[in-house]
């Protein structure tokens, strides 16, 4: 089971919807590669079924995520103020560097660079030490290089 928030959702759909839109086109595309003739030789018909194939594979990912997913209501999750929730923002100091750094919890993540505030999944490592924590508390974090400590400072 996948949470994420309503937006995350439609996030999801809109892409999906945009990939089912794209299956005329790149049917198109593979007619017209395949009357050019010799198809060993037809980089433009071979470019076009790998694209194709990917597509599908994203489609169909993408339904089974959807399929399996649970929304959650954004208001409640921030019900219980100071608790890190999907759609959370914590500020977070590394107990090591003392580096302060914000982080924001979400089920799917944008791949939009704010730059302010690093996205994570509440699937990955960092996430599902930050889901539920609450400000003061210590989390710890397995990562490629060695456990790591922050302190909850803020949950926004």
């Amino acid at each position: 089971m996948e949470l994420m928030t309503k937006t995350e959702k439609e996030q999801l759909e809109a892409r999906l919807a945009a990939l089912i839109a794209n299956r005329p086109v790149l049917s198109l595309r593979i007619e017209e590669a395949r009357a050019l003739g010799d198809l060993r030789e037809n980089g433009d018909y071979h470019a076009a079924r790998e694209q194709q194939g990917m597509e599908e594979a994203e489609i169909r990912r993408l339904e089974q995520r959807i399929a399996s997913v649970t929304v959650i209501d954004e208001k409640l999750s921030k019900a219980v103020e100071g608790v890190a929730f999907i759609g959370s923002t914590v500020k977070l100091k590394e107990l090591d560097s003392g580096d302060v750094e914000l982080y924001k919890l979400v089920g799917e993540s944008s791949g939009a660079d704010t730059g302010d505030v690093t996205e994570v999944t509440v699937n990955s490592p960092m996430g599902e030490a930050l889901l539920k924590a609450r400000v003061g508390d210590v989390v710890r974090v397995t990562a490629r290089r060695g456990v790591l400590k922050f302190e909850v400072l803020e949950v926004n």
